[in-house]
């Protein structure tokens, strides 16, 4: 399954997957049935599965992504925080997810635990995410961190990381791509791009970092750009304004508060046409795409068509 999955990766002209956010409650049943309900399984070629984001308290991130992995048959990236984990707490739950085949796994440092919503948090955060790729490096050289021989060896793990769309310093953000290419990721996941210049510049990065990466696994090493479709003006100007590495264009900004002002359903209009048009653009430019949407798949699978 794993192997198909890089193999698509690498290779094919299309590759597309969707996030999925675990619930705060018990089950990831619901979400399920939705992903049925748009047939969105049969048009992605994997999913990916959130880990506590903002630290606020989810179903567990690797848990459900075996689940979603077993109910569709589906390669799932599972993401991995290290803002609640030790070494030890890392490796114990890579090697159990190796055993459920869940070999995909997202390298994040991870929101601050200040964010959590639960009382008195405290973050484990050992180091940044380039420990978890370093991990992932030993255990697929068949040793623990501390280099005792694991038997049995797990299966090869996939690392992917993650990277910003924009700085303010573009040669910055290319150091962390290299660093993170030095770790061992084969993939590196961006922050939604809303532009087809800034596609094109990160993807002129990535490649410069490959050619400077120390590790023969950057030759083969590929760039998925994120996508965060906009269907409201307050999403819009929240992302601009709060979240680091994303920079919404003033002219869609401008385009989806103009359509606010005539109603919801313009507005909708509007911000499914934006985010159309780019979602097209960038697959027609590199077709390595992940998309975000916060479990609204019916907005996904419209999108792909």
């Amino acid at each position: 399954m794993f192997e198909k999955f890089c193999d698509i990766l690498c290779n094919d002209k299309q590759f597309i997957t969707v996030e999925v956010n675990p619930p705060h409650g018990a089950s990831i049943d619901a979400l399920l049935e939705d992903i049925k309900k748009y047939k969105l399984h049969e048009k992605v070629t994997g999913f990916s599965c959130t880990d506590n984001p903002l630290a606020k308290l989810k179903m567990s991130g690797v848990l459900s992504a075996i689940k979603i992995q077993q109910t569709f048959n589906k390669p799932v990236i599972a993401t991995m925080s290290m803002r609640d984990k030790n070494k030890l707490s890392l490796q114990s739950t890579l090697l159990g997810a190796n055993d459920f085949d869940l070999r995909c796994i997202l390298a994040l440092t991870g929101d601050p635990a200040k964010f959590s919503d639960q009382p008195d948090v405290k973050g484990v955060l050992e180091r940044d995410s380039t420990l978890l790729l370093s991990i992932i490096h030993h255990l697929n050289k068949g040793v623990d961190y501390s280099n005792k021989v694991l038997k049995p060896a797990p299966k090869p793990i996939y690392p992917f990381a993650v990277a910003n769309a924009t700085a303010k310093d573009m040669n910055s953000l290319k150091k962390r791509m290299v660093k993170k290419l030095n770790y061992g990721a084969r993939a590196i996941i961006t922050q939604p791009v809303y532009g087809l210049e800034n596609a094109k510049e990160l993807l002129a990065l990535f490649e410069e970092a490959k050619t400077l990466s120390i590790r023969d696994t950057a030759k083969e090493a590929h760039l998925v750009l994120g996508q965060f479709p906009i269907v409201r003006a307050r999403t819009a100007n929240f992302i601009d304004d709060k979240v680091p590495g994303i920079s919404v264009p003033k002219e869609i900004i401008d385009e989806m508060n103009l359509a606010a002002m005539d109603g919801e359903e313009k507005e909708q209009e509007v911000g499914f046409a934006l985010s159309k048009r780019i979602f097209d653009d960038v697959m027609r430019e590199h077709g390595k795409v992940h998309l975000m949407t916060h479990n609204r798949f019916d907005l996904c699978a419209e999108l792909i068509g």
